[in-house]
Parts: structure tokens; sequence; C-alpha cells
């Protein structure tokens, strides 16, 4: 009879492909886990994964095994789920992950509603500059502004949101204001590393500088970075001009839109879960807060109103200045 803990060490190790990640998110040490998992294969007479200094991969065996496994954790999760449900308690840890801006600008304002509502869960947020992986269960839902491809998620469009090009009034006082996109070539630039850019939807100004507009050799870039909120910091402090969410931008009243009406870039975020978390109660109820939240902020991320607006909390039922 397999060992429920043997499985899941087992699909930890699997989904993370490294014995020293899946060690912390188990809270064993690294020789621990790797006796264990030698210990399992010797009890299954099997060869589980193929170790290398690149890491751990499931060998033919392991993929075999992976599939039941998750048969397994998913009946679990139900299980624990159901009598969650027969409470009306809702508790435990969602993992969420988002892109670092959106996470940090938007998603980390309205959850403050979520947590008032619900105590009894615990919320991580995983504000990256990278898409997080769903299939390696790094997080229990994702958001993102690529719809994923992969299959056996569910995925939503969650919501509209527009970029402008922005520069300070210290930057703009010192170089002037452009007119139009052809005076782009003689000022500073602020945004992505080419080369390490997590999306093609986060490629924005390369088709606004295109050389027959702009001329040659175009416009210098005096800062580039891997983060939006890194760019947001150099555009606020008079680097050059960025490209920018205006959910982002408004925070700022030193930050003035340039060339209002040639630049203006709609995307998208999406909302993806595992089909089995997407059924959890708690999952579910993020997945609705948060899609009803965006909705009604939808002004907001087009870059026609400069505030937010946060999901009031539920009402205090004992009051604290009362003395109760």
């Amino acid at each position: 009879m397999l060992d429920w803990q043997d499985i899941q060490i087992f699909l930890e190790v699997a989904r993370s492909e490294r014995l020293t990640d899946a060690a912390r998110r188990l809270g064993l040490d690294h020789s621990t886990l790797s006796r264990r998992t030698r210990r399992f294969e010797q009890a299954l007479n099997t060869q589980l994964f193929e170790r290398s200094t690149h890491g751990y991969q499931l060998t033919e065996a392991g993929q075999q095994l992976l599939a039941h496994a998750e048969e397994m954790a998913r009946h679990a999760f139900e299980a624990g789920e159901s009598l969650t449900d027969k409470d009306h308690q809702i508790s435990g840890q969602i993992r969420l992950g988002v892109t670092e801006g959106f996470g940090t600008w938007v998603i980390a304002p309205l959850l403050s509603a979520f947590c008032e509502r619900h105590p009894g869960v615990t919320l991580d947020l995983l504000a990256l500059p990278r898409v997080v992986n769903l299939s390696r269960h790094e997080a229990d839902l994702a958001i993102t502004v690529e719809r994923p491809v992969s299959p056996g998620l569910v995925i939503s469009r969650l919501c509209d949101y527009r970029l402008r090009l922005y520069g300070s009034d210290g930057y703009l006082a010192r170089h002037g204001m452009p007119e139009r996109l052809a005076e782009l070539g003689a000022h500073r630039l602020v945004g992505y590393v080419d080369d390490l850019i997590f999306s093609e939807q986060l490629s924005y100004l390369e088709p606004l500088l295109d050389p027959a507009v702009v001329g040659h050799p175009g416009p210098h870039f005096a800062m580039r970075s891997t983060s939006v909120t890194t760019q947001h910091a150099a555009c606020l402090h008079g680097a050059g001009l960025a490209v920018l969410p205006c959910f982002m931008a408004s925070a700022s009243e030193t930050l003035v839109n340039v060339l209002a009406d040639e630049v203006a870039i709609d995307r998208q975020f999406w909302i993806t879960a595992r089909q089995e978390q997407r059924r959890l109660a708690r999952v579910r109820l993020l997945w609705d807060f948060l899609r009803e939240a965006l909705e009604a902020n939808r002004p907001f991320l087009m870059g026609e109103t400069r505030t937010l607006i946060v999901p009031a909390p539920p009402p205090i039922q004992n009051s604290y200045r009362d003395g109760r």
C-alpha cells in the first residue's frame, strides 16, 4: 500500500523539479527529502526520477505515477473542501500569482476588502515580473497578460487596461514636450530589457519607434529594466519617457500624458486556475471577487478616472468604541 506522505513528497518533487525547492515547500531538509525519495523508489522497485545537475526529471514510470498521484491529491482537496462547506466556514490558504505592476498597484489594495470579508483565509500574493507556472503548482490562481494555452486550465478574460506615454514635469521642462511621434528620436526613453521580456504583450515601444518615423539613430534608452515598477520610478524622477499602465501613472500628479492623441495601447488581463483548484470554495470566492471589483474599476483601468474604487468592508458587528 502506498503511503500518502510518500505520495505528497513525490508530487512536490515532480512539480518543483528541484530538490531544494521541494524541501523548502515541504519544510524538510534537503538530505531528508533525498533519502525519502530514494526509499520510495526502492519500495516501488522503480526509478521515478532522472537526477542531473539540472534537477529531477520524471522517468516514464514517474509520469505514470504522477497521473494517479494528482488524482489522489484532487480527491484529498475535495474531501477537505466538503467538510469546510458543511461548517459554513471559509478558511485556508490561497496563493495568487500576478504580474508585478498590476499586483502592487491594483490587486493588493483591492484584496484588503477580501481579507476583511474572509478573515479565515490567508492570501499569498506573488507579484512577480514573470509568469507564474500553475502546472508546477506555484499558485492556485494566476493573472496573466497573455491568454494561457495549457490544457486542464479554467481561463477567463478578467479585464482590459490601457497604457500611455508619460514623462515627468522635470524631464519635460528640461527636454521639451514632443508634439508628434517623429520627435521621439530626440528624446530619452525608459523601457524593458528586450531579450528579457517575459511576454510579447509587453513590447509596447517597438511599434512606436519605426525608423521611418523617428529617424536614425532613433531615441536613446536612458534606462531599461525587467520591472515596470522600476520603470515607473525612473520616469517619475526624470530619466526619460516611458509607456506605463494608466493605473500606475495616475497615482502621480507630476507625470504628464505625452502624445495623448497618438499613443493609447490597450491590453487584457486573464485569470486562470487549474480545474481542481477552481472547484474550491475559497478559490471561487476570490475569483468572483476579483471579477466584480475589476469590472467596477473599468474607468480607472482605462485611464478615464484617477481613483481606484476599493470595495467596502463588511459592517463591524462588535464596535471597539462601544466597549463591546
